[in-house]
């Protein structure tokens, strides 16, 4: 079988004013999923928090099995066509799983990324073992404005492209999306909603005790049961890395600067704001050099 490829490192920011908006590009179906040397450690976790915390992280509503059975065979099928020395039939990642499991629960064992199942703008199902500070049980069986209840702007600015996107999205596109935050919590399973760091995050020590938490996120429509499937891969990068490659300190900078105060709060960067700037700024001459 291949080697496994590197982790993609996702710089999910641009230079200029703040702006809502969804940024989508399309992809082809051998990108719809991101596999790499994550791979083992991510479904090791996967596997501990589903026997663990299941009702946490897994959720399916009566009637989303069809649609669910759907988003497996899909899944299946793409990663056998992309990956046939570890998924097709002498590759060793496809398991036989209980009977019992819900399809999308199987599903998510299968890939890196947390699936979420969207029919006619409700949340119905989701495997979400890797949330950004939000909850399941939360969110199961709402409307997607409803799931985005607490993101500040997002009823006055993006619910109503969102709604007409995923009214519109075609069974033979993937969009997919980038979302960022910084957080002191280097843990892909974080339910909770408030910034936590064992470390004080000082002007000196913020690029190794800050992260950036990337999320890679991918739409597509089931084209039987009408269906959207929601991947979420989430990436965290120690903050020094992320900003390695001459120019990010200055753009994540320029980032945080243009943030909304209410999506400062949102995003919990103001218990560390002042601090993480100095520090973008201090290792940098004229914001262009390598971190010295």
């Amino acid at each position: 079988m291949r080697p496994l490829p590197a982790e993609i490192l996702h710089f999910p920011l641009e230079p200029g004013p703040y702006r809502m908006a969804m940024n989508l590009t399309t992809v082809p179906e051998s990108a719809w999923f991101e596999f790499d040397d994550r791979y083992h450690a991510e479904m090791a976790e996967k596997r501990h928090l589903l026997a663990t915390r299941h009702d946490e992280v897994f959720a399916a509503l009566p009637g989303s099995t069809p649609a669910c059975a759907e988003a497996l065979d899909l899944i299946g099928a793409a990663l056998a066509r992309h990956h046939p020395d570890w998924f097709g039939p002498d590759g060793g990642m496809i398991r036989d799983y209980p009977a019992d499991l819900d399809p999308l629960d199987r599903a998510g064992r299968l890939v890196q990324e947390d699936l979420c199942l969207i029919q006619d703008g409700i949340l119905t199902a989701a495997s979400l073992c890797f949330p950004s500070r939000w909850r399941l049980a939360d969110k199961i069986g709402k409307a997607l404005a409803d799931v985005h209840g607490p993101v500040p702007l997002y009823a006055d600015r993006l619910a109503r492209p969102v709604d007409r996107f995923m009214a519109i999205l075609k069974p033979d596109r993937i969009a997919m999306r980038l979302n960022w935050s910084v957080t002191g919590d280097p843990a892909l399973f974080q339910p909770g909603g408030k910034f936590r760091s064992n470390t004080e995050v000082t002007a000196a020590n913020a690029g190794d005790t800050l992260f950036l938490r990337a999320e890679r996120q991918t739409l597509r429509r089931l084209p039987a049961s009408g269906a959207v499937l929601f991947g979420i891969r989430v990436h965290v990068y120690p903050l020094r890395d992320a900003v390695r490659q001459a120019g990010r300190a200055a753009i994540l900078a320029s980032a945080i600067r243009a943030l909304p105060p209410a999506i400062l709060r949102y995003k919990s960067l103001l218990p560390f704001r002042d601090v993480l700037l100095q520090w973008l700024a201090s290792p940098y001459v004229d914001g262009e050099s390598e971190i010295l």
